[in-house]
């Protein structure tokens, strides 16, 4: 996959991928009755409602971190003009095509979720979507002000530590692939609940 991007194509691209995340938790897990939601496919299989809990998780640490970069950026004397083409770091394109799910929404590659991001067993499942949507609905509005920066020169922590950053454009491409790969998951699960 190539790692250089026009920008606002890519930019356009990524708000179409939350789009569809947003529409697929508002019309298919919000209206799925709680059981469904909450049953586990297998002992070893999480739930859909666990599934966005995971990345309700992710979306509190990246969300916030990504919405301070930005408005530091803007309130700054000189913020970066956004540049035409956005070049994907290699690390931060690595982990990006590692995260996205296959064609059959099925994970490209099997990882361990780190320990303070697993899912927990009880949940109330339509607040877990609800919060879910809500954090969509945050990250649409942070790709637009996105538009009014360079993507390249603001880099923002992972969760494996502050050593670590991607720039602001890989960090929307990785945690929006992170996102598909366990929505495509939580849809599974539920099918699976749902015929069980």
């Amino acid at each position: 996959m190539s790692r250089t991007f026009e920008t606002p194509a890519l930019t356009n691209t990524l708000l179409q991928q939350v789009d569809v995340l947003l529409n697929t938790a508002r019309e298919q897990l919000l209206p799925a009755h709680d059981n469904i939601l909450l049953r586990q496919p297998a002992p070893d299989k999480w739930s859909a409602a666990q599934c966005l809990d995971h990345l309700n998780a992710y979306a509190r640490f990246y969300i916030p971190r990504i919405e301070k970069a930005i408005q530091g950026k803007l309130a700054g004397s000189l913020p970066p003009a956004p540049s035409p083409v956005f070049k994907s770091g290699w690390l931060g394109n690595y982990f990006t095509n590692m995260m996205l799910p296959k064609a059959d929404g099925h994970p490209g590659m099997k990882m361990q979720a780190p320990k303070g991001y697993r899912p927990l067993a009880d949940l109330n499942a339509k607040q877990v979507v609800n919060e879910f949507i809500d954090w969509q609905e945050r990250a649409k509005q942070l790709l637009e002000q996105s538009k009014l920066v360079n993507l390249e020169s603001i880099k923002i922590p992972t969760t494996l530590g502050n050593w670590l950053k991607f720039s602001l454009g890989d960090t929307f491409r990785f945690v929006i692939a992170h996102e598909q790969r366990h929505m495509a998951q939580a849809l599974r699960a539920k099918y699976e609940s749902s015929i069980t």
